[in-house]
């Protein structure tokens, strides 16, 4: 099992195969966030936090369109397979102690985004000696650059006023959605004989948020 990407081609570029294969797992989740949040829309933004869900639907759709104009695609039979498991994993949940259906679907939502955003690092995949121009490789970087400014909005919104009462179900989605998110992620890499485990050790943005809270709380 390799840690990265490749090894190289000829120009120092990730293998088609292999863009192809990530890319079409990124789209797939991104794709899913982006109709997700696109539903949890109203007609007409009221409330702050629905600003912010507009905002998110908007670079959901920059990082499908950069994902589809800046990878080299190629045939891949597997594809047919895995796709309908990938879709699977990203439906819906309703997390357990939340009984208004549609503070449930938030919940779900920003959990869904924010493991989304901590858990795929596609420019962490990427070896050191990779073309730096490569539109790949740039793309792979600025999806994760964006990731990292969206799961601060995903963390504010999880620790809101609107979802206090319910604190307990948040943690409870947060984690099943990470632990999801990485297993899915952690299988597509594993077909590609990438081993990405060290990575995934320690806590994630939100929880060490929610410790640093609690450590505040009590100093």
């Amino acid at each position: 099992m390799n840690p990265f990407l490749g090894p190289l081609d000829n120009e120092d570029r990730v293998p088609a195969h292999q863009q192809t294969r990530v890319s079409a797992f990124l789209m797939s989740a991104h794709g899913a966030l982006a109709r997700q949040l696109l539903m949890a829309l109203p007609p007409r933004l009221i409330e702050g936090w629905q600003v912010e869900l507009h905002a998110q639907y908007c670079r959901q759709l920059e990082i499908l369109s950069l994902l589809a104009s800046a990878t080299s695609w190629v045939p891949d039979p597997q594809l047919a397979f895995l796709i309908w498991q990938w879709e699977a994993a990203w439906m819906p949940r309703r997390p357990e102690g939340a009984d208004d259906w549609r503070q449930a679907r938030l919940i779900d939502l920003a959990a869904f985004g924010h493991a989304l955003h901590a858990v795929t690092r596609p420019a962490a995949l990427l070896p050191e000696h990779v073309e730096p121009l490569d539109p790949f490789a740039v793309a792979m970087r600025r999806i994760e650059l964006e990731g990292g400014r969206l799961m601060q909005a995903q963390i504010a919104l999880l620790k809101g006023p609107n979802l206090l009462p319910v604190r307990h179900a948040v943690s409870v989605a947060a984690d099943w959605r990470h632990h999801q998110v990485r297993e899915v992620w952690t299988a597509m890499l594993h077909g590609l004989n990438i081993d990405t485990s060290v990575r995934h050790l320690g806590d994630t943005a939100y929880h060490l948020a929610l410790k640093a809270a609690a450590a505040a709380k009590r100093g």
